[in-house]
């Protein structure tokens, strides 16, 4: 009998693909854990990389395993533009709140 849904994903994309993926999912968390370990970059430089790299992990996971990339353009459009949204109220909320991080000026607190 012809199934009509396993014919939809077999059309599209094969056991070899998902390795490739998965092979690339796994060096770009070696490289993670290797950047994490040595501290090559400064802290904030750190933080920009490791982000990134792990947007392109995201980005392969929902495209290839979550069979994103077959949808139609709008279905991924409304995905990048909610990212994006949900981007902009955390920036929005967390970084106004960010420079309590900070020391205080002039050891102003310390030794209490």
């Amino acid at each position: 009998m012809h199934d009509a849904a396993t014919d939809e994903f077999t059309s599209h994309d094969s056991k070899g693909q998902y390795f490739w993926v998965w092979g690339a999912l796994l060096v770009l968390t070696a490289i993670e854990v290797v950047l994490g370990y040595k501290q090559i970059f400064e802290p904030v430089r750190m933080l920009e990389v490791l982000l990134v790299l792990s947007i392109i992990k995201s980005a392969l996971i929902i495209a290839y395993f979550m069979h994103l990339k077959f949808e139609k353009a709008i279905m991924r459009w409304m995905l990048v533009i909610a990212v994006t949204a949900c981007f902009i109220i955390m920036y929005s909320f967390f970084f106004r709140d960010a420079t309590r991080v900070l020391p205080p000026p002039n050891g102003v607190g310390v030794g209490l």
